[in-house]
């Protein structure tokens, strides 16, 4: 990555600076700037394809699988440089992911909430009962599964799957949690289930939150990122995005002129 080490004191848990990603010869997001505190919500919204997902994915160097993908710009951690000199590993376990469809391993309910603390040496079983009780109850998904730890995870609903996904997210003990489009799969119960517990986790994490729903958007995040053809077209408190934009391309997309 193009960019200069930059270790100023920041109260931002991530800094984005002038960020571009092209795909080969395709430019898929344009000069993007974007921060985000720690207990901030960002919901990013717009539509399909326009580089939303792409971005989130910037932020976890989940990119980095895509051999034409070529990122210049900053994308600063607690003021140090993710493409730098630091480990990936390390900061895939700071920055956690949640995807769109729950995708518990084929495995019990116990051993996915402590696979990846498995993955990194732990092996004291009373650590790990420990750290997966912990990380269930966080997820609002404890008192549903502590009878079922030793039984398999995909018999769970999928709202309860999607929960023990964050679960398992959580037990690695992130800073920061991605979540792209977590309930677009799930039935409008399970959806405010998953709206609470985002409201719940907020007070231990940043969360940055892509949506298709803008009423989501609205609810659960204070600020929302509108996106659309690669540009941040406006990022702003959510009240404020919603009801006073500044750019009219947003005011567009909000009351349903395009998207």
């Amino acid at each position: 990555m193009n960019c200069a080490m930059n270790n100023e004191s920041t109260d931002n848990k991530i800094d984005v600076k002038n960020l571009d990603l092209f795909y080969g010869d395709f430019q898929a997001l344009i000069n993007v700037d974007f921060s985000i505190k720690r207990g901030d919500v960002a919901a990013c919204i717009g539509p399909s394809g326009c580089g939303k997902s792409t971005f989130i994915r910037v932020l976890n160097r989940m990119n980095d699988l895509i051999p034409s993908c070529r990122i210049t710009g900053q994308v600063l951690m607690d003021g140090k440089d993710i493409y730098g000199s630091m480990d990936v590993t390390d900061l895939r376990k700071r920055v956690g992911m949640v995807f769109q469809k729950p995708n518990p391993f084929n495995m019990t309910v116990f051993d996915n909430v402590a696979y990846g603390q498995r993955m990194q040496g732990v092996r004291d079983k009373r650590v790990l009962a420990d750290i997966v009780e912990t990380s269930l109850k966080k997820a609002a998904l404890w008192n549903e599964v502590k009878d079922r730890l030793k039984k398999p995870a995909n018999a769970l609903s999928g709202g309860q799957q999607q929960r023990l996904c964050i679960a398992r997210s959580i037990a690695m003990e992130p800073e920061i949690i991605l979540m792209d489009e977590p309930t677009s799969a799930l039935d409008p119960i399970a959806t405010g289930r998953i709206e609470e517990l985002i409201g719940e986790l907020k007070m231990e994490y940043s969360i940055i939150l892509v949506t298709h729903a803008m009423h989501q958007a609205s609810r659960v995040s204070n600020k929302t990122a509108f996106f659309l053809l690669g540009e941040l077209v406006e990022y702003n408190d959510t009240k404020a995005v919603f009801t006073n934009p500044k750019d009219k391309r947003t005011e567009d997309y909000i009351s349903g002129r395009f998207g």
